[in-house]
């Protein structure tokens, strides 16, 4: 595409779209098959060349998607402007096709899920480590939409790795919930099954009485006396770590 083109079409597709905000988010959505109509860059050459340097197995894919544009135009497309002056828009994965992946069994590995979330960043940031580590996938419950572009910026683009959806606490995937509580049993003594739901409570006020209700096991992360919490993301590292070792009894 050249001229006004891929500016027209963006704006035809923003508000149905999945804004995929700089390099990186771009690269990791188009290796985990994310559909992409329209992607746009201020400096094309020096994207690809980026693309060469860092992600050569998506490289060909982005010299027939990105097309050059005005840097602003670039700008009013955006909320705010990524360093490598790259944004695409992806097709948002069915929600039908999330739920059948979060309901199938035997899971090889765990779901996490954020029990009523509050900061997008946090967000993004889980969905990114649980991508990582190869998680089924991330469940929000509560308000926040974890496809909000700030999550998905956050996320580095790997929403596309892994099955995001938002869900009530009542429709939880089956399998045994093991959700982190200060007053839980101490994780390095509990072994996580590769079927686990691991819950995380809020930033501000922890779990829900109604997620704490469906949980089968509390379970607490090592903490020196007077410290009081972990980042989110932080805590769900540590736990999905556990996890990927096989630890516990």
């Amino acid at each position: 595409m050249t001229g006004p083109e891929p500016v027209s079409l963006w704006h035809r597709l923003a508000d149905t779209s999945v804004l995929l905000d700089g390099f990186h988010a771009l690269k990791h959505a188009l290796r985990f098959g994310a559909e992409v109509p329209v992607a746009v860059a201020v400096d094309r050459g020096a994207a690809l060349a980026l693309a060469e340097e860092l992600a050569p197995d998506v490289r060909d894919t982005l010299d027939g998607l990105l097309t050059q544009v005005p840097e602003s135009a670039y700008a009013s497309l955006v909320p705010r402007p990524h360093p490598t002056a790259v944004a695409a828009l992806a097709v948002r994965p069915s929600r039908a096709a999330h739920l059948e992946k979060l309901a199938h069994t035997p899971r090889t590995a765990p779901v996490v899920v954020l029990d009523n979330p509050r900061n997008l960043g946090n967000a993004g940031a889980v969905i990114r480590l649980a991508a990582g580590f190869g998680a089924t996938g991330v469940v929000t419950t509560g308000t926040l939409d974890p496809w909000h572009p700030t999550v998905v910026r956050g996320g580095a683009g790997l929403h596309f790795a892994t099955a995001v959806e938002r869900l009530t606490v009542a429709e939880l995937p089956c399998g045994p919930v093991f959700a982190l509580d200060p007053e839980g049993d101490d994780i390095r003594g509990v072994k996580l099954p590769d079927d686990a739901v691991l819950a995380f409570g809020s930033e501000r006020s922890g779990l829900s009485p109604e997620l704490r209700a469906r949980a089968d096991h509390l379970v607490a992360l090592p903490m020196r006396p007077q410290v009081s919490s972990y980042n989110l993301a932080t805590s769900v590292a540590m736990t999905l770590y556990h996890w990927s070792l096989g630890g516990g009894v």
